[in-house]
């Protein structure tokens, strides 16, 4: 049979989906499926975001790992509940080390330097013992399965394992300290490809010893042994207490109300604070419509502006000199709000007054509710496998600035800037649902435009979704998606924006979106720039 999988000359179409027991969305059909599995078993929301999670590494290792940091927003009893499990520096790293050993002053993007302490076993373990119904090994029952048994490779994982493969190949070939992952994702240094059987049993290996012993033997069993046994062989700073001191933080969610909906993410040191930043200054301006020049052009500029301020504050939480809560503020938003004009701008960062990722979301009969996000960061991540585990490590410490003026340079124990966000929606006290868009600094951009599409201009989720996007990209130049109207780009251009075509859709992010009705039934969408379906009954 020939075919590309990949190609598609025809408009398709996809529907909301609803249910009133339970529903899984992920860029995954597999991952939702183990969602779904461990809610047939008695499991709720939680218990399906752990499975999910946990299976995403298993069937889509090109985006994340049991080496990813995460995020999660956890709707329960009436609340929304933080977790923030993003990894700090090691201790025995130091912004002049670092800096002695580059050639051009940034940190480096591969190999153990840029890894930080993984946390998202840390958030399942955790997640499952606030939360859960069942056990984490129970859990983990079909990641494990996927691992051991494989799985077939779909349209967009094939491609993006090809990607990964072909750059890895130049950039690592001949270095002995990427010769694991090379062993651990490829067929004798071949790609896998669509509809190739996948099979990871060191994966599977080392999610049986994290099923076990409730994550332990990650952070402080023969893996952690392992992981610094590597890191002092190939160069990194890793010593044993990093991991075995390592927790993830209940944190309380920020939020910004947008025409009567609270938007809700989690804090500094995540990017979530950027989308809020840029929805608390458009909420200040009226769209007639959504797809219009001065509606796309309000919200570039609202998003440069976020992102201005971001980058020059948001960091660890405990450095950040600056308190969030301004951003968050009706006075930060009518200020920056005021700047926005006719054409387009580079804004610079304010004074305020003294003082890859794979995304999933799940809910359930019982009206709780996640949303969770995990990843590697740039694709497979560091580069670095440990040996006979499986376990792709981050490289999430890739973020931070080599400049010790910098809000966001390296410091030993520190949190990076975060590009990763769970997003959820509330009105009135009460959960509307779960969020989000994965890909990077595509994230904030995603959950704006996500927002807007539902809010402002009444899309139902699927829509709100597939919707055609912009990304800001840097300076004044956007990149629209193949589908962008052009008749309205040529009217960004006119307006001052550097207006390029993508040639695809997969640097726009891949999103979900689950909404709960007032009688109960849950309503789904997940947009059709990945390989997924929603997984429901």
């Amino acid at each position: 049979m020939k075919y590309d999988p990949l190609f598609q000359p025809y408009a398709s179409n996809r529907y909301c989906v609803t249910a009133a027991n339970g529903m899984v969305a992920t860029g995954s059909n597999l991952a939702s499926a183990a969602g779904l599995e461990v809610m047939r078993r008695g499991g709720n929301a939680i218990d399906a975001a752990v499975a999910t999670a946990a299976a995403l590494t298993v069937v889509e290792p090109t985006a994340n790992g049991l080496g990813s940091d995460s995020f999660a927003l956890v709707w329960v009893r009436d609340t929304l509940y933080g977790l923030n499990a993003s990894g700090r520096a090691p201790m025995n790293i130091s912004l002049e080390a670092v800096k002695a050993k580059t050639e051009d002053g940034n940190m480096p993007k591969f190999g153990w330097t840029p890894v930080m302490v993984p946390g998202a076993v840390s958030a399942w373990s955790a997640l499952v013992k606030r939360f859960g119904k069942l056990s984490l090994q129970e859990d983990l029952a079909p990641a494990i399965r996927y691992a051991e048994e494989g799985y077939p490779a779909g349209p967009m994982l094939s491609a993006m394992w090809e990607r990964s493969t072909k750059i890895f190949h130049q950039r690592f070939d001949g270095k002995p300290e990427y010769d694991e992952w090379f062993r651990t994702f490829t067929k004798d240094g071949e790609s896998y490809h669509f509809g190739d059987i996948i099979r990871l049993p060191n994966h599977a290996k080392t999610l049986r010893l994290i099923a076990e012993t409730d994550g332990e033997a990650f952070y402080k069993g023969e893996i952690a042994e392992q992981f610094v046994r590597q890191s002092e062989r190939d160069g990194g700073y890793f010593c044993y207490e990093d991991l075995a001191s390592y927790q993830p933080e209940w944190v309380t969610p920020i939020s910004v109300n947008y025409r009567g909906y609270d938007v809700c993410e989690i804090p500094p040191n995540g990017q979530g604070i950027t989308a809020l930043m840029a929805l608390n200054i458009l909420k200040n301006f009226e769209f007639a419509a959504k797809d219009s020049a001065d509606t796309y052009h309000k919200q570039i500029e609202a998003m440069k502006i976020a992102f201005a301020d971001a980058k020059h504050y948001v960091t660890d939480s405990k450095c950040m000199t600056v308190d969030p809560a301004f951003f968050l503020s009706d006075e930060y938003g009518k200020m920056r709000a005021a700047e926005i004009t006719e054409k387009s701008a580079l804004p610079s960062f304010v004074q305020p007054p003294k003082s890859g990722t794979v995304y999933l979301c799940t809910a359930d009969g019982e009206g709780n509710m996640v949303s969770y996000i995990q990843s590697n960061y740039m694709g497979f991540g560091s580069g670095i496998v440990l040996e006979g585990y499986g376990v792709s490590l981050q490289n999430r410490g890739a973020d931070f600035s080599l400049n010790p003026e910098d809000a966001n340079a390296l410091a030993p124990g520190k949190k990076s800037y975060h590009t990763i966000i769970p997003g959820f929606l509330c009105k009135d006290g009460k959960a509307v649902g779960p969020f989000g868009v994965m890909g990077g600094y595509m994230q904030p951009q995603g959950h704006v435009q996500t927002v807007m599409n539902f809010v402002d201009f009444h899309l139902n989720p699927q829509m709100a979704l597939d919707a055609p996007r912009w990304q800001w990209i840097s300076g004044k130049k956007v990149i629209v998606e193949p589908s962008f109207d052009n008749a309205i780009a040529r009217q960004l251009a006119a307006k001052g924006h550097e207006i390029s075509t993508a040639l695809d859709s997969g640097s726009f992010g891949r999103g979900q979106m689950i909404l709960r009705l007032d009688n109960g039934v849950l309503v789904g969408g997940t947009e059709s720039r990945t390989d997924s379906n929603i997984a429901c009954f």
